[in-house]
């Protein structure tokens, strides 16, 4: 198979679909994201771009464009919700350079105008209601047009029309776990770490953005009561500072400058079993949605359009390609999945004793053995898609 003029349909103009159209289309391919939305754009939010992230970015010529909007982040500090420290994390002890704080609308930004540098065409308005694999997968628009090509991507998210195509319909359950997120001012002289709030049954996460005159916002609480799957549902301010309204002065001070605040119910989703099909691919949370508990949502998406371009532009059969990248992905997002999936309890010990000793034991370690802390999640951060070890 040869990229060179090979048309391809991504759905979804999210991090994912702009990272994979701008890495085909520099490989010679005909390429045309559709986004549903009237402008590409993300609601406020920040989100962290780790090593193995950051590489992919560097690989397709945006780290520059990147740094000049993120800030580079020194540590993780992980604190009880009294305020007392439990360990620190220097991520400069980390082999692979470039952990990342952004604003996830600037990285679209930057995605955006990378994609359409490379040549890539982005359509708008375009709301997929069907994908149809085969010989010549078609996409099916809400205005009442079909689009054929060799090609058809889907980077459609949580709820993808073309995850259903392949696999049917979704089954997800609700983790008993909600969460809410906002983006506050801040006074730009904060600290360039991430800082992890465990209390009993909820934690909160709280890092700068934009030059520090931001700070990002997520807490989550665990929750029998159902509450819907959206990025864009509002919560009155007031019943997230009553929720973590025993936390220390420093997250009751966060909390108090929230004016507008989004609600989401965490809902865990199995891997897709069939990523590819009928000239028909998945990625990102399309193929393997994941819990926010290791920060490596859009990691794993910028990982997956490099491999799958990387794949694509080889001389084997379409299926053949396709296969290979579902095989070169699909044993570590589900590690990652699951990591994420057994991560909360961690940072939500309720029963006093246990959290004490568990806290402890975390902090001999930051202290006896602080590089092995840092080293821990070398499988994660250390891991370069862009330059895969040989086999054989």
């Amino acid at each position: 198979m040869s990229l060179q003029d090979t048309k391809i349909l991504v759905i979804g103009a999210g991090i994912g679909g702009l990272t994979v159209a701008r890495a085909l289309a520099l490989r010679g391919a005909d390429v045309t994201v559709l986004e549903q939305a009237p402008e590409i754009t993300e609601v406020g939010a920040g989100l962290q771009v780790s090593p193995n992230g950051a590489v992919v970015l560097r690989a397709l010529g945006l780290e520059a464009a990147l740094s000049a909007r993120a800030l580079e982040a020194q540590a993780v500090s992980l604190r009880d919700y009294g305020g007392a420290p439990v360990v620190r994390i220097d991520l400069t002890q980390l082999d692979m350079r470039g952990y990342y704080f952004v604003h996830r609308a600037d990285l679209i930004d930057i995605l955006a105008d990378g994609a359409r540098d490379a040549g890539a065409r982005l359509r708008l308005l375009q709301k997929v209601v069907g994908v149809t694999p085969g010989d010549r997968p078609r996409v099916d628009l809400a205005n009442g047009a079909s689009l054929t090509a060799d090609l058809v991507i889907g980077a459609d998210g949580l709820k993808s029309t073309a995850r259903a195509a392949l696999n049917g319909a979704a089954a997800p359950f609700f983790t008993r776990q909600i969460a809410w997120r906002a983006v506050v001012p801040d006074d730009g002289a904060s600290p360039l770490e991430a800082q992890v709030f465990m209390g009993p049954h909820r934690h909160l996460v709280s890092y700068p953005l934009r030059d520090g005159r931001q700070r990002n916002i997520v807490a989550v609480q665990e929750r029998a009561a159902w509450a819907a799957e959206s990025w864009s549902q509002e919560d009155d301010p007031m019943a997230l500072r009553a929720a973590f309204g025993d936390f220390c002065p420093e997250v009751q001070d966060f909390l108090g400058r929230i004016e507008k605040v989004h609600l989401w119910g965490l809902f865990r989703h199995p891997v897709a079993e069939a990523w590819h099909g009928g000239g028909v691919a998945l990625m990102g949370d399309a193929a393997h949605p994941t819990l926010p508990f290791m920060a490596q949502g859009a990691c794993m998406a910028l990982e997956d359009a490099w491999v799958l371009a990387d794949e694509l532009d080889g001389t084997d059969t379409l299926d053949a390609l396709l296969a290979r990248y579902q095989s070169r992905r699909r044993d570590r997002t589900q590690r990652i999945v699951n990591a994420a999936n057994g991560n909360a309890w961690k940072y939500h010990l309720s029963f006093g004793p246990l959290r004490w000793a568990a806290h402890t034991a975390m902090r001999l370690g930051g202290t006896l053995a602080p590089e092995k802390m840092a080293r821990q999640f070398d499988w994660i951060y250390a891991h370069d898609v862009t330059h895969p070890p040989d086999i054989g």
